[in-house]
């Protein structure tokens, strides 16, 4: 069902234009002001569908239908739109179309019939339609189109594989328009795929050997690269999959999504010898890929098989698709210094490997409603993977939810992944005109600040970050009052049109959410969510958790099911919202000094000192409020001068999936006559495995705390992590917040 809306503001391309000014000579015109003047001339019944598509658009262009006619058919109309499927050795490249045109007529000529179809959507692009979203689509109203004489241009794709994991890639007439694969479809087994071969549930406590040896334990996260029974067993795997998919391209046989790789002692050789964990996994893969030499075995150089393998030949089906996950994405690849060996990694790749995909992240899954200024590095992106012989890209977005400008972002993207030399800026200002109507300029002003404010602050755009990290550069409370700003404007420039109206207002959802999470972060403070009433408690301001709810909604009416990768459902946001507001405190500490003699993690240094004793306890959300030491033991210096009170809390988060885990032990100091005085020398419960996220404290007390001027805490991280969360390089890390001060 095709949604027109004739009051967009479009610009046709420059062919278009060519026709009402030039006239003539030089162009080929199609008037169709007679029923059936014009024909989609078919060549054979493979061509049909095609041109069906090509008379569905016109028709509802023109104010007389087009005929579709067949070859043998009886011609007598002068001007036709010829379409042929070409299946010709060497005629015609694979992966390409051409239009050409002689003096009357114009010809749409491919190989296949998809190609076919991608000549009549380009075709009619040329013509002025577009396909915004699978909802939206601009037919403009026509009295004739022109198309040059005697010209011929070959289409061919920059990349030979693009699959793009944005909402509207779900929908068939999309894809189909904008020229996109579907992983779904394409491969018979996708992404990470080792516990789905090889599921430990079923093998692990029965065939221990057939999973990686890690750190002395068998670990069901990887296999054995070694283990021939192993490979028998994945061989058997592939091949049925491969039976019950016979129409897929590809069967990946990748790593989970985890860093444990096998280390018994033929693999650890295997290491050794090729270069690191890859080069087991290649030794594994080359065995299982010379079974099916006519089919495409796909995997992941993902975390510790990141880098290509050396001294081995790697099997010319298995495709190796490269995925740089830890980028700033704030910055083109080719203009970040940091990024240089992302490009030596790429070109390494390029000489060990016939296949090169890469899996690109374009949005912050931490955060999907989030603004994430990062359109202005696409182009060189793209463009960069182009040069270095990348031949697909699978480009990671929102999946099916409908994020923060994810309507631009899947268009632009879809646009460079079928050809990288478009100039973006026009495509972009050709989608706002047509997606905005009368506020595009406005909208356009929105983008281009965002991005200048985040260049300005050197932000780096983490795909893990979020509001709080960003407060201080491109969301900071005088650039939020900017942007505000700019979508009132926008609003009042299309305030006759509900639709666009609704179109600018989910822009709108970004700044409410942005204002939320920092308002948790500044809690009692200016931007804060809370003010002191007359009684010198914390509420809530008027009328916040009636917006916190609005919002909730206005996300499901949306179509926003969850605001981060399997994440907090709207609906649960909002419960979350209100169970912060009830977590508030009143304590004798807030208007204390404390000082760190242990430094915490600079990127998990909250507000410093003072985040400790705000009065505003941290809550599930490890990036709002909680101070976090990685691998060191907190120790915090309280200046109490004697006050009154016998009891401390201390509230810690567990998150053991971040590696973020409850202290061993607590131990407290009083500095009285220039001396230090051990007072408490607390252990805590033994630490058991935990899937949830968790908050949880401990209160120590005692009568004689206030006969200290100073208290010492010396918090005992964890010594080690713990076996179900052992990890190469990793350490645990403890969390606090708040540290409070009571009576009784």
């Amino acid at each position: 069902m095709f949604v027109e809306h004739f009051k967009i503001y479009l610009t046709l391309t420059f062919l278009m234009l060519l026709g009402f000014t030039t006239m003539a000579q030089s162009d080929i015109i199609i008037k169709n002001k007679i029923s059936n003047e014009n024909a989609i001339l078919v060549l054979s019944e493979s061509a049909k569908p095609a041109a069906v598509i090509l008379k569905t658009y016109l028709d509802k262009a023109f104010s007389n239908p087009f005929l579709i006619q067949f070859e043998n058919g009886k011609n007598e109309i002068n001007s036709k739109i010829i379409l042929k499927i070409s299946n010709k050795e060497n005629q015609l490249p694979q992966n390409t179309f051409t239009i050409k045109s002689d003096e009357n007529n114009i010809y749409l000529i491919a190989t296949t019939e998809k190609y076919l179809r991608y000549g009549v959507y380009t075709l009619l692009e040329i013509w002025g339609f577009r396909k915004f979203t699978s909802k939206d689509c601009y037919i403009p109203k026509l009295e004739q189109v022109t198309y040059p004489k005697n010209t011929e241009k070959n289409h061919k794709p920059s990349f030979e594989y693009r699959a793009l994991f944005y909402l509207d890639a779900y929908d068939d007439a999309f894809r189909d328009w904008h020229k996109l694969d579907w992983h779904l479809d394409d491969f018979g087994l996708w992404g990470h795929s080792f516990d789905k071969l090889l599921p430990p549930k079923e093998y692990l406590k029965t065939e221990p050997k057939f999973f990686a040896l890690y750190d002395g334990e068998r670990r069901g996260e990887s296999l054995c690269m070694t283990n021939d029974t192993v490979v028998s067993i994945i061989t058997q795997r592939i091949e049925e999959i491969i039976q019950k998919t016979p129409n897929a391209q590809f069967y990946s046989i990748s790593q989970n999504d985890d860093v444990i790789y096998c280390e018994c002692t033929e693999c650890k050789l295997l290491n050794e010898k090729h270069g690191g964990p890859q080069g087991s996994l290649y030794y594994f893969l080359n065995k299982i890929a010379s079974h099916f030499p006519n089919n495409k075995i796909a995997t992941l150089a993902y975390l510790h098989t990141y880098k290509p393998p050396v001294n081995i030949k790697i099997e010319p089906n298995i495709y190796t698709i490269f995925c740089p996950i830890d980028l700033n994405r704030g910055t083109s690849i080719i203009n970040e210094n940091k990024s240089k060996t992302v490009i030596k990694t790429l070109q390494n790749w390029n000489e060990t490997t016939s296949h090169l995909y890469l899996w690109d992240y374009t949005v912050q899954f931490s955060n999907y409603i989030s603004p994430f200024p990062n359109l202005h590095t696409f182009a060189d992106n793209i463009k960069l993977f182009k040069q270095n012989n990348v031949q697909g890209l699978f480009v990671q977005g929102y999946a099916d939810i409908p994020g923060d400008f994810s309507e631009l972002r899947q268009y632009l993207l879809s646009k460079l992944l079928w050809d990288t030399e478009i100039d973006i800026e026009s495509t972009t200002d050709d989608f706002l005109r047509g997606f905005y109507g009368n506020a595009a300029p406005l909208i356009k002003e929105y983008l281009a600040l965002l991005t200048s404010n985040q260049q300005k602050g050197n932000q780096y755009l983490d795909i893990y970050s979020g509001p709080i990290q960003c407060r201080n550069t491109f969301l900071s409370p005088e650039a939020m009052n900017q942007y505000d700003k700019l979508i009132n404007e926008a609003l009042i420039a299309v305030h006759n049109d509900t639709v666009l109206i609704s179109r600018i207002t989910k822009l709108r959802l970004a700044l409410e959410y942005v204002y939320f999470e920092q308002s948790k972060f500044y809690g009692k403070d200016q931007h804060g969510m809370f003010f002191i009433n007359d009684k010198g408690f914390k509420e809530v301001k008027k009328g916040l958790n009636e917006r916190v709810k609005e919002f909730s909604e206005s996300c499901k009416e949306y179509g926003i099911y969850e605001l981060s990768e399997g994440g907090l459902s709207p609906d649960e946001y909002y419960n979350e919202w209100i169970e912060i507001t009830k977590n508030t405190t009143n304590h004798l500490g807030e208007s204390i000094k404390i000082n760190f003699i242990t430094p915490p993690t600079e990127e998990f240094s909250g507000k410093g000192t003072y985040g400790l004793i705000d009065g505003n306890r941290g809550y599930k959300n490890f990036n709002s409020n909680w101070i976090g030491w990685y691998g060191t033991n907190p120790e915090i210096e309280l200046i109490t001068d004697n006050l009154e009170f016998c009891r401390i809390r201390i509230n810690f988060l567990d998150y053991q999936r971040h590696w973020i885990f409850t202290p061993e032990k607590i131990t407290v100091y009083g500095f009285k006559n220039e001396k230090w005085h051990l007072i408490i020398d607390k252990s805590l419960e033994t630490l058991k495995e935990n899937e949830s996220i968790k908050t949880q404290n401990w209160e120590l007390t005692d009568k004689n705390f206030s006969t200290f001027t100073k208290l010492k805490l010396i918090i005992q991280n964890q010594q080690e992590l713990p076996f179900w969360r052992q990890r190469k390089f990793k350490k645990p890390m403890v969390m606090l917040d708040e540290i409070e001060l009571y009576k009784k």
